[in-house]
């Protein structure tokens, strides 16, 4: 397990940004044993530090030296895409741009000529974009975001390339199956939206760790975390309720 996988485990768990609980709900309607929020990671120097994760796995993958701007949908992937510029400069020395979308077009202003609808105006005919986010329940977001970066260089006349989608955690899950009252329908798994999203668009998918690798480091590490308001590391009995869920909602 890379360095930078173990260091985003350790500090999802001392940031209470991924915990246990009972009766917690996806926004996709889907029960679910844990939760990653990566709202936690809310100062000054755990921005930075999440920035970190990002900008390792960038270098590794050989990826930074293809990449001229970082963008992440609003509003948690606004931050990301700020904090991983930064590390990327301060960790590695690599200055790249970085945007972010607004969620709605500004028509005023320095831009009044058109309905811009990203905030800083980084984009430039031939620029390749990466884009970056905390974590996939549904691809709704992912594919919002792509069309609005295709609007927005077709607006311009650029060629505008995505070069990849990067998250923090992948569930590694599937997705939710209803039946035709809109109800979730339980135990069934539903299609790899991975596999959908590179498929449908041709982008690269990345992760910084998968939530399985992340569970098993903190667990053969006992190393503490929030389950159910208490902080301690996972017992067997948690561990075999994420197991179970993972079989039964996982991908492959």
């Amino acid at each position: 397990m890379e360095e930078y996988k173990k260091r985003l485990s350790v500090m999802l768990a001392e940031t209470g940004a991924l915990f246990f609980d009972k009766d917690l709900i996806l926004k996709d309607g889907r029960p679910t044993p844990y939760f990653v929020n990566l709202g936690k990671f809310n100062t000054g120097r755990l921005s930075l530090e999440l920035g970190s994760f990002f900008a390792d796995m960038l270098v590794i993958a050989s990826l930074v030296d293809k990449i001229d701007i970082i963008v992440g949908p609003s509003y948690k992937g606004s931050a990301i895409a700020s904090a991983t510029a930064a590390a990327l400069f301060h960790y590695h020395g690599h200055d790249l741009l970085f945007d972010y979308d607004r969620k709605e077009a500004k028509k005023h202003g320095e831009r009044s000529s058109s309905a811009a609808l990203f905030v800083n105006n980084t984009f430039f005919n031939g620029c390749r974009i990466f884009i970056v986010d905390d974590v996939i329940t549904s691809m709704e977001t992912k594919y919002e975001i792509v069309e609005k970066i295709n609007e927005e260089s077709h607006s311009h006349g650029f060629h505008c390339e995505i070069i990849g989608l990067g998250i923090a955690v992948d569930r590694e899950q599937t997705t939710v199956v209803y039946d035709k009252e809109g109800n979730v329908v339980l135990d069934k798994k539903g299609s790899n939206p991975i596999a959908e999203f590179t498929s449908r668009t041709g982008i690269p998918f990345f992760s910084v760790a998968g939530i399985r690798e992340i569970v098993a480091y903190l667990y053969n590490n006992k190393i503490p975390l929030f389950i159910s308001g208490e902080k301690r590391a996972i017992d067997l009995a948690i561990k075999e309720k994420f197991d179970k869920y993972i079989e039964t909602y996982g991908r492959g």
